[in-house]
């Protein structure tokens, strides 16, 4: 069979092969504490479970329109107005199949043979696969905790070409937690559209900031495409379902894109996810974000007091991106090391780009204090500290 030769580029997660030998090890009765995943451990909220449970027992379980439930949309373009203050046109929202969805979608209808896209390094891989996977050309603009891991109009510039094309960014970003502000956000954009190009700011971690609220992309310029989930703040992960806010003249061009590709997302997460906005299901979140801050507080410490550095603390989501430091000169290795001598899964920095990965892990809140101090306690009896 003569596969397709992009598929040499497209690299698979790395994590999910650490993940497999966590499960292997635990069938095998071994205790692991899982610090490699990026998913909250939190159920899905009640309000959404009821509201979903509600839909299906009415049994009219069918497509909906391509652009998502227009009372969907009404309501997500009603959580900016309550949230950020400000007005987003129904009309210009998107709800799609999980945020990859949006990614899909949106980079389908901007991306051309050979176009070059800029993306930051260390990233999320997806990204760069998407753009690879429509016969563009990622490029990396290496980051690190000086720009807190955020890109600049310096980087911008110096890594725009005549085929570029635009830029794809995360705030707060996967894997460093780390966020842009506003000013920089604006000059990016400024710098971008001046050269014709377009920026994606990807908000999937909005409402998951600690001491710092986020301000959405779309408060300064109506021509910014913004990516966001119910998957991670909503706790909505397995139910697959994201949103997009599009440019008016981009609609049309993605809602065909969607019809051939999706058809609809799903009808029953769609209708679930009308109650993640409800002020009962509102209260769960915070709650729940509290708690991933004081994760964050104990974790980010902890780390320090090993040996690891973090020069960038993280500000939102549920991940520390750590320098080895002292403890090794391969992540990779010492990946290894961890799961295999101290039943603690954490993940390399082999699957953020090429931007010294070997010097760098990911650490994910998602697991309780209880976990995460076991877990440091492991890795302290493992380095001798």
């Amino acid at each position: 069979m003569n596969v397709a030769t992009r598929m040499a580029e497209i690299e698979p997660f790395h994590v999910m092969e650490l993940m497999a030998k966590a499960k292997a090890l635990e069938a095998q009765g071994r205790s692991i504490i899982h610090m490699e995943v990026g998913e909250p451990d939190f159920p899905t909220p009640q309000p959404i479970i009821d509201a979903a449970q509600r839909f299906i027992a009415g049994g009219q379980v069918f497509y909906t329109h391509a652009l998502g439930l227009p009372q969907l949309r009404e309501a997500i373009a009603g959580f900016y107005a309550t949230r950020y203050g400000v007005a987003v046109d129904p009309a210009r929202i998107v709800v799609t199949a999980g945020a990859s969805g949006s990614l899909l979608l949106a980079l389908g209808a901007l991306v051309s043979p050979g176009d070059e896209w800029l993306l930051t390094d260390p990233g999320y891989p997806c990204n760069r696969h998407f753009v690879r996977l429509l016969e563009g050309v990622p490029r990396a603009i290496p980051v690190d905790a000086t720009t807190a891991f955020q890109p600049t109009v310096e980087k911008v510039g110096a890594g725009w070409t005549a085929m570029t094309k635009g830029l794809l960014l995360a705030s707060p970003n996967n894997p460093t937690g780390t966020m842009i502000d506003q000013p920089r956000l604006t000059e990016l954009w400024r710098t971008v559209s001046e050269r014709g190009g377009t920026l994606i700011v990807d908000e999937i971690y909005h409402g998951l900031t600690y001491g710092t609220d986020a301000h959405t992309a779309l408060e300064i310029a109506d021509d910014i495409i913004v990516i966001n989930s119910f998957s991670k703040y909503f706790g909505m992960t397995g139910w697959r379902l994201g949103w997009l806010v599009l440019p008016p003249s981009m609609v049309r061009d993605v809602e065909k894109l969607a019809q051939n590709i999706f058809i609809s997302p799903s009808a029953p997460a769609q209708h679930a996810a009308l109650a993640a906005f409800s002020p009962e299901t509102t209260i769960i979140l915070e709650a729940r974000r509290a708690e991933f801050r004081a994760r964050r507080d104990l974790l980010l410490p902890g780390l320090r007091e090993l040996g690891f550095r973090v020069d960038a603390e993280p500000q939102g989501a549920f991940y520390i991106y750590a320098d080895i430091g002292t403890l090794g000169e391969d992540s990779h290795a010492l990946a290894g090391r961890l799961i295999e001598e101290a039943g603690v899964a954490a993940t390399p920095g082999l699957d953020f780009g090429t931007n010294a990965p070997q010097r760098h892990m990911r650490f994910a809140y998602t697991v309780g204090t209880d976990k995460l101090s076991e877990g440091l306690a492991r890795m302290r009896s493992l380095f001798d500290v």
